[in-house]
């Protein structure tokens, strides 16, 4: 089934617009919602993800969980799906308000979005982690200062938005 997704204004009002995912191209004042879950263990590690290597986009590198909120669905909504699609983690009962909201404006590429992060501190270890294969291939508990080595190595995506974030 082909996944659908809304338009919205730079308020997230809905302009009445949905689109298959793939064919997403916003133009000026029009944006689709991205969500971004920062996972962190007991010890304060973050869960990152190793993206699929036939992934059209930045196929082995490293990130966080998240991705595209689908057409009808709510923010919070997405984060709790893509979370427990993508690593197999429930974070239904969890505090659910995002920490931090950012846009991107790509006219020329026409990729505009907006992007709500949230963070779950969980008790969880390796084991508990259910990897998606058409996500990804690998997942670990990584420091801050891991998640660093991987930037500099130009193998972490969205590092400078998450920095922001976490006031690193």
């Amino acid at each position: 089934m082909e996944e659908l997704v809304d338009i919205y204004d730079s308020r997230r009002v809905f302009t009445g617009k949905t689109v298959p995912r793939h064919a997403v191209h916003t133009a000026a004042g029009e944006f689709v919602l991205y969500v971004l879950a920062v996972v962190q263990d007991a010890q304060g590690r973050y869960l990152i993800t190793q993206r699929s290597l036939d992934k059209g986009w930045a196929p082995g590198s490293w990130e966080v969980t998240g991705g595209g909120v689908l057409s009808g669905e709510t923010s919070v909504q997405a984060v709790v799906r893509e979370v427990r699609e993508e690593v197999g983690l429930d974070v239904a009962d969890q505090p659910l308000e995002p920490f931090f909201s950012y846009e991107n404006i790509d006219l020329a590429a026409g990729d505009n979005y907006i992007v709500d992060m949230y963070r779950f501190q969980l008790d969880v270890t390796r084991d508990d982690v259910v990897l998606q294969d058409s996500e990804a291939i690998d997942c670990q508990f990584a420091s801050w200062d891991e998640i660093c080595e991987l930037a500099e190595a130009g193998k972490f995506l969205h590092f400078e938005r998450l920095r922001t974030a976490l006031g690193k």
